[in-house]
């Protein structure tokens, strides 16, 4: 039985579907190769291993799956060991604005303890990062948390956020409740999609006051929204980051009566030598830009 087969199928199995595992395999292969060999893979065995459209693995695939997954999903672990601990590997979720402003200095830090560190970074939204460390494609997240995470996801709050306005600096609002008392808010609404933390708490806020107002732009990011602020475009709906500077164009206009979004960290299964670090220098980092901190 050819292995480099049964590793391409490992991969299929994993991520569900031919072209989520060639975005995943860690070595160059296109997507023709990956479906031709798996396809000599079922040619050898006589049997059909997974159904296509829609992917479903077939009763012999879960089979040989089981079999083949704890030896391919712990390939980097052994390596590891028999390397003696000095290559390590850390994949991170995060926001842009967390992993441009903020794990920088932490990598600093953790890199004392560690120096053969390597870090693979991805940036996203919330609602994917409980997926992505379901299937270990990520070792530890920081992100909202808004709910107990999942069977097998840990998490830890690092820090508060109040919800904050953004308004041009040239308008004439200068506290909520000047917009909550109109019949009508004009002014378009730019924030992030709906499903984030921050939008779902700010839209439960306006339902208990009977404001209705909606987005009218939809961005990908904090910073963007701030840029569109500052250009005139809107009001945007952002959280308040500690000593965290705005841009001349834009001041901030509190939001006292709505949930903050908890800022944490999430990861799965235990605590290796290596994440308690990171959790560490996350904790200090917080607590260091907490509003009561000198």
């Amino acid at each position: 039985m050819n292995i480099h087969h049964l590793e391409l199928f490992y991969y299929v199995a994993r991520h569900g579907g031919i072209t989520e595992a060639v975005r995943n395999i860690p070595y160059g292969i296109q997507q023709p190769a990956v479906s031709g060999q798996v396809a000599q893979l079922e040619e050898y065995l006589g049997v059909t291993l997974f159904q296509r459209r829609p992917f479903a693995l077939t009763p012999p695939g879960e089979k040989l799956y089981q079999f083949i997954q704890p030896f391919f999903a712990n390939l980097n672990l052994i390596a590891s060991e028999l390397q003696g601990g000095k290559a390590r590997q850390i994949r991170i979720g995060a926001s842009t604005m967390v992993l441009r402003d903020h794990l920088p200095d932490v990598f600093q830090s953790v890199r004392k303890r560690f120096p053969n560190l390597k870090i693979s970074l991805r940036e996203g939204y919330p609602q994917d990062f409980e997926g992505l460390l379901l299937k270990e494609e990520l070792d530890l997240a920081v992100t909202a948390i808004e709910k107990k995470p999942a069977s097998g996801l840990r998490s830890v709050a690092l820090a508060e956020l109040p919800l904050v306005l953004l308004v041009h600096k040239s308008s004439p609002v200068t506290a909520a409740d000047q917009l909550w008392q109109r019949d009508k808010i004009e002014e378009p609404l730019i924030c992030l999609p709906a499903a984030e933390a921050v939008c779902k708490n700010f839209q439960q806020g306006l339902s208990r006051l009977g404001v209705d107002w909606f987005p009218n732009i939809e961005v990908s990011s904090l910073d963007l929204i701030e840029t569109y602020v500052a250009n005139g475009f809107g009001i945007g709906l952002s959280v308040q980051v500690p000593k965290a500077k705005l841009s001349p164009n834009a001041r901030a206009v509190p939001l006292p009566d709505f949930a903050p979004v908890i800022l944490g960290v999430m990861w799965r299964g235990k605590t290796s030598a290596l994440l308690q670090a990171f959790l560490d220098e996350m904790q200090l980092r917080a607590k260091r830009l907490s509003p009561g901190a000198a």
